[in-house]
Order: C-alpha cells, then structure tokens, then sequence
C-alpha cells in the first residue's frame, strides 16, 4: 500500500536548503576571518625578529608564532602564550542572550547565527615543563555572522571595544586591533601566588610528582573563578 508523502515536503526541503546555505556561509566567513588572524600573528613574528635585531637589551624575549592544523593558532610571546581556535559548527544565541534584543537581529533573525574564534591565555612553562594540571584563561570569544560582523564577549579591552555588533566588520585591520588587545591584555594579567591556606599541605603522591614533572597546578588566577567583570557593560 503506497503511503502518500506529506503536502509540505517542499517547504521541508527548502527549509533545509536555506539553513544548510546560511550555515555554510557563515563557516565560511568564520574560517576566512580566522585566516586573518594567522596572518597577522605570522606579520608580528616577523616584524619582532626585525625588531629585536636593532634592540641592545641583553636577554633574550622569545616572541614566536606556530599554526597546528586548520582551526589553531598559537603566539609565545614572553612567558604567555595566546591560542586562538575555531570552533567548527555554527551556533545561535539563547533568546535570553542581549544580542538577540538588538535591532540589528530583529531586524534579520539569520543575522543571529554564529561562527566563534576562542581566545585563551596560558603561561608559556605549562607546555613547556607539560604541566598537564595547569589552567588556562578564555580572555575572549569572537562571533562572526552570515554579514562577517562580530563581537566579541571578553574581559576589559576586549569587552570593552569590540561589543558594536551591527556595525563592526571583520578585515584585516579589525584582526590586528583585536590581536593587539588581547595580547596587551594578556601583559596585564599577571600570575598571582594561591592564598596558603591552599597549599599548605600536599601529599607525598603529590610532591614527588611535582619532583618528577613539575605538575603542581598553575594557573593566573588559580582558586578563582573566571567570569565577565561585574562592571562591564555591554552595547550590542
């Protein structure tokens, strides 16, 4: 017995045609955007090297650029390392979340989806020494849409600057300034001692270890928890 297909069926395939699409060009822009900012790391390392030829300091600073894959790339600069990652898939916001309020989506819901550019702060000795128990800090996260605008959600200099969705564009120009901030950021986010109380005590399991591989935990701000500033204000 033949089983009649749905009346719809048209409006379904359209349906998945037009979300498919949508998505797929915002990966593309998320990726074409993410390119940007290989570039740039890459310009700043070598514009370093130059720099440091004619620089009469006698220690040595390292400043080095390393891409890993399609979706990852680190800068070293002193004892701080930055690792941008895109994510692959495209996301929407929650109903709740303030850019959906904006009129700039109201104005075109599509505008709403999302690829991200994760921005994360390690200290440099945590791979180095492969301080597998360190931690590591998301400074910022760049959303990227079908229009290549962006925002950004971050801390201080990049919360602050990079939160005009409708208006901001991602180029070549908005990599650098962007790049420039999260790295003056990073100067600014010092490595602070853990209160004594939590380390006062350690195990011999632990201690050896430590001696072994180093792998007492670290971290910038270790026993306290990362959030956006209380004070930060957002303009979507």
């Amino acid at each position: 017995m033949a089983i009649d297909k749905p009346t719809d069926r048209n409006q379904l395939f359209n349906k998945i045609i037009s979300k498919s699409s949508l998505k797929q060009q915002v990966y593309r822009n998320t990726f074409d955007s993410f390119a940007l900012f290989q570039d740039v790391i890459e310009q700043m390392d070598a514009e370093y090297k130059e720099y440091i030829k004619n620089d009469d300091s006698e220690t040595e600073i390292p400043f080095e650029s390393k891409t890993k894959g399609d979706f990852e790339v680190q800068v070293k600069f002193g004892g701080d390392v930055l690792l941008f990652m895109m994510h692959s898939n495209v996301f929407e916001f929650s109903r709740e979340h303030e850019v959906m309020r904006t009129a700039y989506v109201k104005e075109d819901k599509s505008r709403s989806y999302c690829g991200v550019i994760h921005i994360y702060n390690f200290l440099a000795d945590s791979f180095k020494y492969n301080r597998v128990n360190d931690v590591g800090y998301l400074i910022g996260r760049i959303f990227i849409n079908k229009d290549k605008h962006y925002f950004i959600e971050g801390k201080r200099e990049l919360g602050y600057l990079f939160n005009n969705f409708g208006n901001h564009t991602m180029d070549n120009q908005a990599a650098e300034t962007i790049v420039d901030a999260a790295i003056r950021y990073t100067l600014n986010f010092d490595l602070l001692t853990p209160p004594y109380e939590q380390v006062k005590m350690v195990s011999v399991n632990a201690i050896k270890s430590a001696l072994d591989n180093i792998s007492f935990k670290t971290g910038k701000r270790l026993g306290f928890k990362f959030q956006v500033d209380q004070e930060q204000q957002t303009d979507l």
